[in-house]
């Protein structure tokens, strides 16, 4: 279900305080705002930081989506034996 327009998009208040051109950013769930487009996040995946530079596409998506927590599996398929 999405939010309703008249509440607005949802961001926490101290990502409009900061004036700084790199941020550390803790929540995946704030929409990003026009003001944000040129700034470089580093975007919290539960286990460490995903830098991503903030660009006009990007507008009104969530910062959660620009940084997977899942991990790509690197595994190798080995060949099956042959059996008699």
């Amino acid at each position: 279900m999405t939010r309703s327009v008249w509440k607005g998009p949802f961001y926490d208040a101290f990502l409009k305080k900061r004036k700084r051109n790199r941020w550390r950013i803790w929540s995946r769930r704030s929409v990003i705002l026009p003001e944000f487009v040129g700034c470089y996040a580093q975007i919290y995946n539960g286990k460490g930081f995903v830098g991503s530079k903030i660009t006009e596409d990007m507008i009104g998506h969530k910062f959660g989506e620009f940084a997977s927590t899942r991990k790509i599996s690197k595994t190798e398929i080995k060949p099956k034996k042959k059996v008699r």
